[in-house]
């Protein structure tokens, strides 16, 4: 036992009810409370996957208002792309260091809930499609953020994959895919870093919210996985405080000004809430407070390095889809940049997770440094960096700069209010001025390079028409040098897709119940998400899973499988056959060929990133657990090997296999049979064989509940006039001046899902429970009095 929750226990035990209760909430938007007497701190959390969002004056958990200066590193779908978790560590260790500096507690992050759909709103702050990766590179971003006296919080725990209507939302998913696609990424970052804090998600999870839930909070989380840390809610996404102490959830955050403490109080009286998890949840916040290190003065926090280490992160994290040969670019001649992003780069996401930068690099800054006086560079514009718009003007001086270049780089992507947190995306097209601008440069100049700064996935219809398309994703502050660095061949491009591109978002079988309603989302596609659909059905990505072209190559050579204790031990040597030094990534993927459960056709259960200069080798060896083999049997409730013949692929990419073998797992348990959807979209028969039990109907809108949003109100004459009400009230308290485009969007499609349980924790004492439920029964068409006593 740590010494701290020791301590933490005995304080607890000299407590009232009523100084556990106060706790158990936060004191305010970012901090907890104190117990000054007893020595115990209140301290910061703050918002910042990939940078410290500490707000100054008027706080919001939203993104509104200004906050410190910080280094703003690559997010994580950036990140992810580097496959290198060493490097992640890296960043974790810087973020660790500011943090501290600004004395923080716990930063918020990383979060690793699967990109099951490339069109959610909030991809770009997850790291892949994959468990497997997903968990290793979150694991290692927990490392080193609490290598320096931090607390890390994973996010948001579970299965919370779009931002339609995500506060309220049911996602009706079977054991069996929640467990293998949504659960094994936090299965392993726990089990890899011991972080001190989860956050529960907002949404619900098989009819129950996630902070209600004991089966996430207690049983898989701190009784099979072992977390031994601090589970808070997401931001007002408490929907019981009472029922949710029981299940495990020991953080209210935001502070509500004592929203719930008259039912917690109620229900320790009756009994429904007994002292023991009530002094738990108490425990665990005295033990966050003791455990943090409030000495920020001893803290060394170096801008210019970490500024350096996002540069360095970003080019890791660059993806080379596509490449005639013309890249790298000779640092000679005329080079023409088009793209308004070379001037006003996309660099980050927009929401909860933005970050003020501490310096920005613009790749035409950047470019110009890098080439002198040795090559002449021209700009053009192209489209609007705000809106992504476009007119003749603009793209005629597009083809006028293209044709005198002898090289064309073309910049483009998605403006902020094309994906951010609050709201998913339409569709996966570029702006349509992004699209008319690429056509007009690759019309006039065939030697154009097209490098594209995006957060998701995008289809592209025209990619055969760039000479090289580059995918540098979201690069953070330092993404223009970055990128230069990469075009140059400064830096080799390292990445690797993390997540795959389809051809059309119509070819994926997640596309058919994709927040389409706002109630329910139905996870009917079961384990065939991105590359697990891809590679089963042959229907092809546009670029796979794992893909990602280099400036030299590669062979891989000597694979040896070899039987070590309960695993297996994989062993290749990869070679650097090139002109050029170059970083190279090997995936381990395992393979059942014939099972009485349904599988992928393949999965990634291991990987390793190596670099090499021309000419030379490295023997790279991977271990595979036995839960490399093993699914989860939803009637035995337990992870389980089928005995029998498995093959071991070796690759580049998920498509891209350069050597296999085949093993005999002799020991193993029987195993259930499973039937998963026979053409990846499960039918209603699939679908309740799936769950186990009937297909929940949507949630009606009516009569109305706490749990109701204020555009269910909208369905009502009086509800009407209430939501007008509500919205008007709740727009001017999140008036800001920093508002862009993307916040406007966000905070309307916010304001439209916040269920009315959050109008009141969010009043600041203003509305009641008491006075809320009142109002629910005048709008329902109920005396408050019948309300009152009914049974």
């Amino acid at each position: 036992m740590r010494e701290s929750y020791a301590k933490a226990e005995q304080i607890v035990s000299t407590l009232s009810t009523d100084e556990k209760t106060r706790l158990v909430s936060g004191r305010d938007a970012w901090t907890t409370e104190a117990l000054d007497e007893h020595g115990v701190p209140s301290v910061m959390l703050t918002d910042g996957p990939h940078g410290v969002r500490k707000q100054t004056g008027a706080t919001d958990h939203i993104g509104l208002n200004a906050s410190v200066p910080a280094t703003c590193f690559p997010p994580a779908v950036t990140l992810g792309s580097t496959w290198d978790p060493s490097l992640i560590e890296e960043v974790g260790v810087a973020l660790g260091r500011e943090s501290r500096a600004n004395d923080v507690a716990v930063l918020l992050g990383p979060g690793l809930n699967i990109k099951r759909h490339p069109a959610g709103g909030r991809n770009f702050e997850y790291f892949s499609e994959d468990p497997f990766l997903a968990g290793k590179m979150a694991g290692a971003m927990v490392r080193g953020i609490q290598s320096q006296g931090v607390g890390a919080c994973l996010k948001h725990y579970a299965a919370n994959n779009q931002e339609f209507f995500r506060m309220s939302v049911d996602t009706v998913v079977d054991d069996r895919t929640l467990r293998e696609i949504y659960l094994t990424g936090f299965e392993i970052a726990v089990k890899e870093s011991q972080p001190w804090t989860v956050m529960c998600s907002y949404n619900k999870i098989n009819g129950e919210h996630a902070d209600m839930s004991r089966t996430l909070l207690t049983d898989i989380l701190r009784d099979e996985w072992g977390f031994d840390g601090l589970v808070m809610s997401d931001w007002f996404a408490v929907s019981d405080r009472a029922l949710g102490i029981c299940a495990g959830l020991d953080l209210e955050m935001p502070g509500s000004n004592g929203t719930w403490d008259a039912e917690i109080k109620d229900a320790h009286a009756k009994g429904l809430l007994t002292t023991a998890e009530l002094d738990l949840a108490a425990t665990r916040v005295i033990d966050l407070a003791l455990r943090s290190r409030n000495d920020a003065a001893s803290s060394q926090s170096d801008p210019a390095t970490h500024h350096e280490l996002a540069r360095r992160a970003a080019a890791a994290g660059t993806v080379l889809l596509t490449n005639d040969g013309i890249l790298p670019l000779e640092r000679t001649g005329s080079i023409a940049v088009v793209g308004a992003f070379a001037k006003k780069p996309r660099y980050q996401g927009a929401g909860s997770s933005l970050v003020n930068p501490t310096q920005l690099d613009t790749f035409l800054e950047a470019l110009r440094a890098a080439v002198g006086d040795q090559a002449t560079v021209h700009y053009a514009p192209g489209y609007d960096a705000k809106t992504g718009e476009t007119e003749e003007a603009l793209l005629a001086e597009v083809r006028d700069t293209a044709r005198k270049a002898d090289v064309v780089i073309v910049l483009a992507g998605l403006p902020n209010s094309y994906e951010s947190e609050g709201f998913d995306r339409e569709h996966l097209r570029l702006p349509d001025g992004h699209i008319a601008t690429i056509a007009a440069a690759t019309e006039a100049n065939d030697r154009t390079v097209v490098a594209l700064l995006n957060g998701s996935p995008i289809e592209m219809p025209w990619v055969d028409r760039p000479a090289a398309i580059v995918e540098a994703y979201l690069g953070g502050q330092a993404g223009g040098s970055a990128l230069a660095d990469v075009l140059l061949g400064d830096v080799a491009p390292g990445g690797r897709l993390a997540e795959s591109f389809p051809v059309s978002a119509s070819d994926l079988p997640s596309d058919r119940d994709f927040a389409r309603r706002p109630t329910q989302v139905q996870y009917r596609e079961g384990l065939y998400v991105g590359y697990r659909f891809h590679d089963a059905s042959g229907v092809a990505a546009r670029f796979p899973f794992g893909h990602g072209l280099s400036y030299t190559a590669f062979d891989h050579s000597g694979l040896t499988v070899r039987k070590v204790k309960d695993g297996y031990s994989v062993t290749v040597t990869v070679t650097n056959v090139g002109p050029r030094a170059g970083a190279e990534v090997v995936q381990v993927y395992v393979r059942d060929p014939e099972s009485i459960a349904y599988r992928p056709e393949k999965e990634l259960k291991g990987f390793a990133k190596v670099h090499l200069e021309p000419g030379t080798s490295e023997k790279v060896t991977i271990r595979l657990d036995r839960r490399a083999f093993a699914v989860w049997d939803v009637r035995a409730q337990e992870w389980r090997v089928e005995p029998g013949e498995f093959e071991i692929l070796v690759g580049a990419s998920s498509t891209d296999i350069r050597a296999r073998r085949t093993v005999t797992v002799a020991e193993g348990e029987a195993v259930f049979p499973s039937h998963g959807p026979s053409a990846f979209v499960a039918t209603d028969d699939e679908f309740r064989t799936m769950l186990g039990s009937e297909i929940p109907e949507p949630a009606g809108v009516v009569p109305f509940h706490r749990d109701s949003t204020i555009a269910d109100l909208r369905e009502t004459v009086t509800g009407r006039t209430t939501a007008k009400i509500l919205t008007q009230q709740a727009s001017k308290q999140f008036q800001s001046d920093e508002a862009d485009d993307s916040m406007e969007l966000m905070l309307e499609a916010s304001l439209k899902a916040a269920p009315l349980r959050m109008v009141a924790m969010a009043s600041g004492g203003k509305l009641t429970l008491k006075y809320l439920d009142r109002m629910i029964a005048v709008l329902n068409g109920t005396s408050a009095k019948a309300w009152r006593n009914r049974g």
